[in-house]
């Protein structure tokens, strides 16, 4: 397992185990899902790319935790396939 996979893998069980926002879990949950998925190389169709770039834009408004906000917002440039260029 990639060390960035571990890292979004405890990060969910953290969601998970310390949020008072099942919500904010299950939204992240599913946040880091499509991002992996992508990833490893499947592609999204429409309808699972629109729902999972709205769970991690709920994900993001939910959570106060700034490294949270930093893995959902990668998360999601994987999603949307708009990550920024590097400067």
């Amino acid at each position: 397992m990639s060390s960035h996979r571990l890292g979004l893998v405890l990060l969910a069980g953290l969601l998970l185990g310390a949020s008072s926002a099942p919500s904010l879990a299950q939204d992240a949950q599913k946040c880091f899902a499509a991002s992996d998925k992508v990833k490893d190389g499947d592609a999204l169709d429409e309808a699972e790319k629109r729902a999972a770039h709205d769970a991690c834009m709920r994900a993001l408004a939910d959570s106060s935790n700034i490294v949270q906000k930093y893995h959902l917002q990668e998360a999601d440039f994987d999603v949307m396939g708009n990550r920024p260029p590097k400067q």
